[in-house]
């Protein structure tokens, strides 16, 4: 066979990339024996290959690894299944005491703490009132303006996806 192709096969079959035919043809080609010094480690490999295809599990198989199991010493086989569901619950237990628990710090906290009054002056903290409110009001109609931009872009991509739409069902 010609060396390129093998080195072309080879490199396609590292990057998994060969078809069967293709595997086949390494095989034949690994297993003729005529195999350069450059490619003795795959050729190794694709030997290794074919002493394991001949291999086989005995009947008995499952029964003595099942036994082997049991004959340790000192150790005997559990379902995990039991240990997760106990964890499961564990771990949401924890949570509900810790929720409990922070919850209630922070009630004690804020229950300690009364209503100061800031301004002495009712005039000015009416004054102070109706700032806070008109700032309030200029970012929310700013915030507005901009959700009403978004809406227009949404309607916009709604209307093309329609037309593309339009054009599929017409040229089905």
């Amino acid at each position: 066979m010609d060396s390129r192709h093998i080195e072309v096969l080879l490199e396609k079959y590292w990057n998994a990339e060969t078809s069967l035919e293709e595997e086949k043809e390494l095989r034949a080609f690994f297993a003729s024996g005529q195999v350069p010094e450059q490619w003795s480690e795959a050729a190794t490999l694709f030997q290794y290959f074919e002493i394991e295809k001949t291999k086989k599990i005995n009947s008995n198989f499952e029964a003595t690894v099942t036994k082997k199991l049991h004959e340790r010493q000192g150790g005997k086989i559990i379902e995990m299944k039991n240990w997760f569901s106990i964890a499961r619950v564990a771990a949401g237990i924890a949570v509900i005491v810790a929720a409990v628990y922070l919850i209630g710090r922070e009630a004690r906290n804020s229950s300690s703490t009364a209503m100061v009054d800031t301004e002495s002056d009712p005039k000015l903290a009416f004054e102070e009132t109706k700032k806070a409110l008109l700032m309030i009001s200029k970012n929310f109609h700013k915030a507005q303006r901009e959700a009403s931009r978004i809406n227009l872009l949404n309607e916009a991509q709604q209307k093309i996806e329609s037309k593309k739409n339009e054009k599929k069902k017409v040229s089905l």
